[in-house]
């Protein structure tokens, strides 16, 4: 695919500098191309510089996390401005927060018998690229891996880090109303990510939507990877229900991981694409 609207680097969790992503895009035919890292801005700057080089054309890009019917859900934000107050007070917030998460999971798991979790986290974290953002759930993933604790990272997340388990430490994240206003502020597209990922019933997941809505959302992401193309389906008909555009991405990580960057599976043709409001210049949703 020539549009990839989900991916992230290792400003946030994912194994590759932001440069590396946007060449690795561009190798593979990627030409529109938004960096979606987690809570932060930290990797634009880079990607902006190496697309300018190769010629692809970026598109300002972020994951917020948020609260919903006591769930954490993922928004992104596209072709906003980086200066945004609203904005960049919401990204120091979760800076904060994310730091303390990560604080609170390296002490559950040192409590459990695994010493040195927070600071072996880090040290995957740096590894990969030096970044002044929290270790996630996959860099204390690949530490228990490397000090003998689980035989690999999905041991892990089945074990100590996965929902509901030791490491899955519930953040104090803004409310979706207030995720999707800020980036509002900010002048933003904004799609609801991977619908499907959310554990809802049908009911549950439409409610998601429709409040999605009605905050103030203006897409929905209808492929998400490869996923299966039921779950595409199903949410092409909640697209068209309430009248949302249609956003795509590979959500890469990790090569090797379960997707690749442009790789995705097929878009309805009947759906409106997000990323038409921007493909011929950063456009933001305020204009």
């Amino acid at each position: 695919m020539e549009v990839d609207l989900h991916c992230h680097s290792t400003a946030s969790d994912g194994a590759l500098a932001p440069a590396v992503v946007v060449t690795r895009a561009h190798e593979r035919g990627v030409r529109l191309l938004a960096l979606t890292d987690h809570d932060t801005l930290e990797g634009l700057d880079e990607a902006w510089a190496m697309a300018a080089a190769l010629g692809v054309q970026l598109v300002n890009g972020i994951e917020l996390s948020c609260t919903w019917g006591g769930a954490t859900i993922h928004v992104l934000g596209y072709a906003f401005a980086c200066d945004a107050p609203a904005l960049r007070q919401a990204i120091a917030e979760l800076h904060d927060g994310r730091w303390l998460r990560a604080e609170e999971i390296g002490r559950r798991l040192e409590a459990k018998g695994m010493p040195g979790a927070l600071a072996g986290a880090r040290a995957v974290q740096q590894e990969l690229g030096d970044s002044g953002n929290a270790p996630a759930r996959p860099h204390f993933a690949d530490f228990l891996v490397r000090a003998g604790h689980v035989k690999d990272r999905a041991e892990a997340f089945r074990k100590w880090l996965g929902s509901g388990k030791l490491g899955d430490v519930k953040q104090h994240w803004p409310t979706l109303e207030q995720a999707v206003d800020t980036l509002r502020q900010a002048g933003a597209w904004i799609s609801l990510a991977h619908p499907w990922h959310y554990d809802f019933t049908r009911s549950k997941r439409r409610k998601l939507i429709a409040d999605f809505v009605q905050a103030g959302g203006h897409a929905l992401e209808v492929v998400n990877g490869m996923q299966p193309a039921e779950q595409v389906g199903c949410l092409a008909i909640l697209a068209r229900e309430f009248g949302l555009l249609a956003s795509a991405g590979s959500d890469f990580h990790a090569p090797g991981d379960w997707s690749e960057l442009g790789m995705y599976r097929p878009v309805p043709e009947d759906l409106s694409p997000l990323w038409a409001r921007f493909q011929h210049g950063q456009q933001s949703a305020a204009n």
